[in-house]
């Protein structure tokens, strides 16, 4: 990237050299255009590929000394206020600050990198990448994952139970002693066919033994795995068949 050279009247050259003239008093400030010193600078950045922000910080420090110097030429008796002249006196010590800088920088730039005194310090962003022992093969990785399955707890599913209500004894001899009291005649099937579980049916031929043993009623029976025949008793003997 070439250097900006300011063409101005009879002088053509860097612009540093211009301001080292004018402080030098080798030239007035009255024959600096400020605004033609702009505008050459920007036909120069536009003529670039990208924005030379070194240079570009440099060119402001130049151009606010020469606004200085020239403020201060066409004005010289001109009244400020306190704020003002904060304002001058800030502009001139950033100036001086800037001055000293760029009169280090060959000397920061001979040293740096030399003697570090603050590492950078580690990317957390890296990639990790997995990078096993050189003992680690195919076989005993996947001996060390089979380990591991074994040890996995294993789910158990237990089984639901389904609990039924199953009708009790006492409720079965009540409702045939009843049902007999209404009917007086009744067959075993008829009785418990409502109730039609095997362990009900038990428990309804029980009540009806239970029945029979009390003398409440008489059971018949007139061939074998044939249906039982009820009648009920009117009198109070017993009498079993």
């Amino acid at each position: 990237m070439s250097e900006f050279t300011l063409k101005m009247g009879e002088f053509e050259g860097p612009i540093d050299l211009l301001l080292t003239l004018i402080e030098k008093r080798k030239m007035h400030i009255s024959e600096v255009s400020l605004a033609a010193v702009a505008d050459s600078y920007l036909d120069y950045v536009k003529r670039l590929d990208e924005m030379p922000l070194a240079d570009s910080t440099h060119f402001v420090y130049v151009a606010a000394t020469l606004l200085l110097i020239k403020s201060r030429s066409l004005l010289p008796n001109m009244a400020m206020t306190a704020e003002e002249e904060a304002d001058i006196e800030e502009l001139e010590r950033r100036l001086k600050i800037f001055q000293r800088i760029k009169q280090q920088i060959p000397a920061i730039k001979e040293q740096f990198g030399k003697n570090v005194i603050f590492a950078r310090e580690e990317d957390r962003n890296r990639t990790v990448v997995f990078h096993p022992p050189e003992e680690t093969s195919q076989e005993n990785l996947l001996t060390a994952i089979m380990d591991v399955l074994r040890k996995v707890p294993k789910v158990k599913e237990i089984p639901q139970a389904i609990v039924r209500k199953v009708v009790s004894l006492e409720e079965r001899i009540g409702d045939l002693a009843g049902r007999m009291k209404k009917t007086l005649k009744m067959s075993f099937k008829e009785f418990s066919q409502d109730h039609k579980e095997r362990v009900n049916v038990v428990v309804s031929f029980l009540a009806m033994l239970e029945l029979v043993k009390q003398g409440m009623i008489n059971v018949n029976q007139h061939q074998a795995y044939g249906d039982i025949a009820m009648e009920s008793l009117d009198s109070g003997t017993p009498e079993y068949t």
